[in-house]
């Protein structure tokens, strides 16, 4: 199970929107798995995956430490650390996961790993029909496929739907949907514009499974007022 099957949205918002997990079973077959776990993620660098993380470690995007007036002022920012460094820091194998926001890198990057034959458990989160559309490509039969059936209850307490679509991409909730709220406004109100919003976000997300790309779709129809 993934809390990323709770990303909500319409399909063609949803769409180039990939999250690919590897995983191992403890006792099962984690012998190595810290090896394999970081094998997967290099593997991906190739591909140019738009968030990256471990969830022992952290994910691409990430608050920086021992950031002082004076290295703002002179230096800047750092907003994410190399894939390299993330890779090297994993202290274990943990959930290993990637984002990718186009389906030909994604289906390239699958095919590897079906070749490289880790011994992981593959998880891939998208639209059903996209995923099957891949599996279909690199001729993968898949082993299991999970639904959400969405919200229930009073929905009508529930943000609105342009708040969901970027909070819901953290799945453990640490987009809360007031941050997200908070983002929107200083979009739509010009200090800030949509790519240092997206990026701010994602930093509160650290399994790094939280997109970048989609969040910018998202946030540039804030700016133009739809």
């Amino acid at each position: 199970m993934t809390n990323t099957l709770h990303r909500f949205g319409r399909p063609e918002s949803l769409q180039n929107d990939f999250i690919v997990f590897a995983m191992a079973g403890k006792g099962y077959n984690d012998e190595g798995a810290l090896e394999k776990a970081q094998t997967f993620l290099r593997t991906a660098i190739k591909y140019r995956p738009i968030n990256m993380g471990n969830a022992l470690v952290n994910s691409l995007y990430r608050p920086e430490k021992d950031l002082s007036f004076i290295k703002l002022y002179f230096v800047g920012r750092q907003e994410k650390t190399t894939y390299e460094n993330l890779i090297d820091e994993m202290p274990g194998p943990g959930t290993a996961a990637v984002v990718f926001d186009d389906s030909a890198q994604t289906s390239a990057f699958i095919t590897e790993i079906k070749e490289l034959d880790l011994g992981l458990s593959i998880n891939v989160s998208a639209l059903v029909d996209d995923v099957r559309n891949i599996c279909g490509e690199i001729d993968i039969t898949p082993h299991a496929v999970e639904y959400t059936l969405g919200f229930h209850g009073n929905t009508a307490k529930l943000p609105d739907s342009t708040t969901l679509s970027i909070s819901t991409m953290c799945g453990h909730g640490m987009v809360s949907a007031h941050f997200a709220r908070k983002m929107m406004d200083r979009v739509k109100e010009g200090r800030m514009n949509p790519e240092d919003a997206a990026c701010c976000m994602a930093k509160f997300c650290v399994c790094g499974v939280f997109s970048t790309a989609r969040a910018m779709r998202i946030l540039d129809k804030v700016a133009l007022g739809e």
